[in-house]
């Protein structure tokens, strides 16, 4: 899930009716919750959507960078913990494709102070970040040992919106790529060898059980990426 998100998705983080994101796109929130922590959000009512990229620059109009591609542009409300930003008064704009090549960037926003925080012990809900990039997923019934971390998902192995493990292979016929899974404790469960497709899903019934999972991605045999990913408590 991507990664919070898993990948990483925004959602409430406690009770009451402030929620974040109620800009919808191509606008976007960008607020400073302190502590070198920025959060970007929005609201996505696109029906076809193929592509966010949060880009971030030190003015509003040149050097923009993407610090991160959303793994499921689709999400209705979605968002990103920014805790690597130089400063905070970078500017940030986000990159949106969408059907048949359609492009657009939203308006450049520098973070603005989130005043809800201080009325409302917001520091405190949010709680301790780790270095990680990604947002929490709250606890919802979850006990500390079934609960997420916080991650950024990676861009080839994450789980969507349904559920499902979606695979997102690079675009390269002249390689052979392959992938083990395995259980949070490194039990190896099974492994997808010389895969063809570049893009598919898996059903979340071959994992079992909820919870963390571990890969490692093959490319010739070579290992390029050794990740994880989260199932939610679903089925």
């Amino acid at each position: 899930m991507k990664k919070l998100v898993l990948s990483v998705l925004l959602v409430s983080l406690f009770s009451g009716t402030h929620v974040f994101g109620q800009d919808t796109l191509p606008k976007f929130s960008v607020k400073n919750v302190g502590s070198n922590r920025i959060i970007i959000s929005w609201v996505n009512t696109f029906e076809s959507i193929k592509q966010i990229s949060i880009q971030r620059s030190f003015d509003s109009l040149t050097g923009y960078r993407s610090i991160l591609t959303v793994a499921d542009p689709t999400t209705p409300q979605n968002g990103y913990l920014d805790t690597k930003a130089t400063n905070d008064h970078m500017f940030y704009r986000l990159y949106i494709q969408l059907d048949k090549g359609v492009y657009l960037f939203s308006k450049a926003q520098k973070p603005v102070i989130d005043s809800f925080k201080k009325s409302n012990g917001y520091n405190d809900r949010l709680g301790k970040m780790t270095g990680n990039d990604s947002l929490s997923i709250p606890n919802f019934g979850m006990n500390n040992k079934d609960r997420p971390e916080l991650f950024t998902p990676s861009n080839h192995v994450y789980t969507y919106k349904d559920g499902s493990v979606r695979i997102n292979l690079p675009d390269d016929e002249n390689k052979k790529y392959s992938i083990k899974f395995f259980d949070s404790d490194s039990t190896f469960l099974f492994e997808l060898k010389e895969i063809k497709e570049r893009t598919f899903r898996l059903d979340k019934s071959n994992f079992f059980h909820a919870g963390w999972f571990r890969f490692e991605l093959y490319e010739d045999g070579r290992l390029i990426e050794k990740y994880k990913f989260y199932l939610q408590k679903d089925f």
